[in-house]
């Protein structure tokens, strides 16, 4: 198995981790079934891949003056767009979608930090 191909099933399985965990701590985010969390994960991997850092370029004025804070609010536009596409999983609203970026970036960062030994992975 290649060194990228380990490191992409390792990043899935992060992003799975991270949105079970906020799934459990979150009344409203919900998925119907594991395969549902799975293919919401991998959706969730392209679509912050290929969406994400173009609204971070469109947004980038409003970005600099929050100081950062308003790409929790595109993790969230993200978050959105992908229970909209996954079937089984659903985000209540856009408050629940805000909270659930921030318990998603903390458990990934600190999952990531356990299995890859305290660094970014790279």
């Amino acid at each position: 198995m290649s060194n990228r191909f380990a490191r992409f099933l390792l990043h899935w399985l992060v992003t799975s981790l991270s949105l079970w965990v906020a799934s459990e701590v979150l009344t409203g985010i919900h998925f119907t079934t594991t395969s549902a969390l799975v293919i919401s994960a991998l959706v969730l991997g392209f679509v912050n891949a290929i969406v994400r850092p173009l609204l971070v370029i469109l947004t980038l004025p409003l970005t600099l003056l929050t100081l950062g804070l308003f790409l929790l609010v595109i993790n969230a536009l993200m978050l959105m767009l992908v229970s909209g596409l996954v079937t089984g999983f659903m985000i209540s609203d856009f408050t629940t979608a805000f909270l659930a970026s921030i318990v998603i970036s903390i458990t990934s960062y600190l999952i990531g930090a356990v299995l890859v030994g305290g660094t970014n992975g790279r």
